[in-house]
C-alpha cells in the first residue's frame, strides 16, 4: 500500500505529467464553456409575443392580436417585450404602426394615460395651437396630411363691398387632421374618415390675428374666410419659418375688430 502511495506521489511530482493534466483540464473547461455559450445562443427563448395582425396607431391591443413564438436569443436585440401580460390591454403609441409579424418594443406600447395626442406633442415654446374648420373640398380631396405645410389665404369684403383675397400667412406646418368626432383622419388607414379640422401652431400674436379673422366670418358686411392652400415647403430640406405675408390684410383684420391691451 505504501509502495502504491509512493508511486502516486512520484507521478504527480513529474512536471510533464502535471503539465499534461493541466492542459487536459483547461481544454475540458474551455470546451464546457464553449458548449454552454453555444447552447445559450441557439436554444430559443419560448413564448415571445408578436403581432398576429397589423396594429394601427392609438389602438388598444387585445389578446387575439397577439401570437407567441420561440426566438433565438441572438435575435432579441433592443427593448423587446417578452411577456404578453405586459402588452394586452395597453395601446400602440400614437406615432407607431406595428406591422403584422413584428415583435413588440417598449416604446411602441403605452398605457392609455401615457398616450399623448399627436396634435400637441411638438408645439414649440411660445406657439399656440389653432384649429381651422375644413372639409374634403377645402383639403383638396383629403390631401392635406400631418407634416405637410400650408399657406393661409384670407378672403373678405372691403368697405366698398368688393372681394379682397390674398396670402395672409405662409409656411404653417400641419400637426393633425381630425374628423368631427376628434379622431385622427390618417392614423388608421383601414377606416375612411372625413376631415373636419386641421390643427397647427403659430406664434401667439399670429394666433390672435387668426382668431379675429375667423370671427369676422360671422359679420355679414365683412364675410371673411380663411382658406388653407398646400405649399411645397414639405419637400424642402430646410422649410422656411412661419411668416406674415400681408400687412394690408393684417391691418384690415385689426380695423374690423377690437384690441385688448394685456396687463
Amino acid at each position: 500500500m505504501g509502495n502504491l502511495g509512493f508511486k502516486i506521489k512520484r507521478f504527480f511530482q513529474n512536471k510533464n505529467t502535471v503539465t499534461i493534466i493541466g492542459l487536459i483540464l483547461a481544454i475540458a473547461i474551455l470546451g464546457f464553456g464553449y458548449n454552454y455559450r453555444v447552447q445559450q445562443a441557439i436554444n430559443p427563448i419560448k413564448n415571445i409575443p408578436y403581432a398576429k395582425v397589423t396594429i394601427q396607431p392609438r389602438t388598444k391591443i387585445t389578446d387575439d392580436m397577439i401570437g407567441y413564438t420561440n426566438i433565438p436569443p441572438a435575435m432579441l436585440m433592443g427593448d423587446i417585450i417578452k411577456s404578453g401580460n405586459n402588452i394586452i390591454g395597453k395601446w400602440s403609441n400614437y406615432n407607431t404602426m406595428i406591422p403584422k409579424g413584428s415583435l413588440f418594443f417598449e416604446d411602441t406600447v403605452v398605457t392609455i394615460s401615457e398616450l399623448p395626442d399627436s396634435a400637441f406633442v411638438n408645439i414649440e415654446e411660445g406657439y399656440t395651437a389653432y384649429n381651422l374648420s375644413v372639409d374634403t373640398e377645402s383639403t383638396y380631396g383629403n390631401s392635406i396630411f400631418p407634416g405637410n405645410y400650408i399657406d393661409l389665404y384670407f378672403k373678405a369684403l372691403n368697405a366698398d363691398g368688393k372681394i379682397i383675397v390674398g396670402k395672409l400667412v405662409s409656411n404653417i406646418k400641419v400637426l393633425a387632421v381630425k374628423d368631427k368626432n376628434g379622431n385622427h383622419v390618417f392614423e388608421n388607414a383601414q377606416d375612411a374618415k372625413t376631415p373636419s379640422i386641421i390643427i397647427f401652431a403659430v406664434p401667439e400674436e399670429m394666433h390672435i390675428m387668426l382668431r379675429k379673422a375667423s370671427y369676422l366670418s360671422n359679420v355679414k358686411s365683412v364675410s371673411a374666410e380663411l382658406i388653407p392652400v398646400p405649399s411645397t415647403e414639405s419637400y424642402s430640406t430646410e422649410p422656411g419659418s412661419i411668416t406674415l405675408t400681408s400687412q394690408y390684410l393684417k391691418a384690415f383684420i385689426e380695423v374690423n375688430t377690437g384690441f385688448i391691451e394685456e396687463q
